[in-house]
């Protein structure tokens, strides 16, 4: 299996109605013999929602990866001397998230340790979650999306009518998207129909 033994950086940001889709690819990262870090966002950290109870949510999350939960910049640092990633992986990546790091603002776990990633020469996979994706957000991640390094899992409008400019990731492909990263290879078609 390509990803057996592979060193993979989870990162989990505020995309609360997704939290609960990312957990099934998650485990199967983990079949699949994945050594996964967990990385989650402040928010993420201390919030419950209506989608899911916190502590029951990240204690899952915990259990799934064999790991304990990196939740501070303190914890997410190793990641570049010490704990080197082979990828890391936001899912969700919201728009929160994109912006902060297509303008190089690294002030949370997940941002950290996606810098730390990018600075030992690896790549890093986004699934996009964000409801301006062809909104004001639309420029960081095009930024992004030509980046060295920097791939999308594939991504599309979930609800043109209702949201006209929301965009969501392709959790199915998610896995895929990560052999692909790891390749060096943009997964294609990036832009898809949902």
């Amino acid at each position: 299996m390509k990803l057996k033994g592979k060193k993979v950086g989870f990162g989990l940001t505020a995309s609360f109605c997704t939290s609960l889709e990312i957990l099934e690819p998650l485990r199967k990262l983990k079949e699949m013999g994945a050594d996964i870090y967990p990385v989650v966002s402040d928010n993420v950290n201390r919030f419950s929602s209506r989608f899911h109870d916190k502590d029951s949510y990240l204690q899952e999350i915990s259990e799934i990866c064999g790991k304990d939960i990196i939740s501070t910049i303190a914890q997410a640092e190793a990641f570049g001397p010490t704990t080197k990633m082979d990828i890391m992986v936001i899912a969700p990546a919201t728009g929160n998230t994109i912006a902060k790091l297509a303008n190089g603002i690294s002030d949370g776990a997940v941002t950290l340790a996606t810098k730390a990633t990018l600075r030992n020469n690896k790549p890093v996979l986004l699934a996009l979650f964000s409801n301006d994706a062809l909104g004001m957000n639309g420029t960081n991640i095009m930024k992004l999306y030509n980046t060295k390094n920097m791939y999308f899992v594939p991504f599309g409008q979930d609800n043109p009518v209702q949201k006209p400019t929301s965009m969501t990731a392709d959790l199915s492909q998610l896995v895929e998207a990560i052999e692909n990263a790891i390749d060096g290879k943009q997964m294609q078609p990036a832009i898809i129909m949902h």
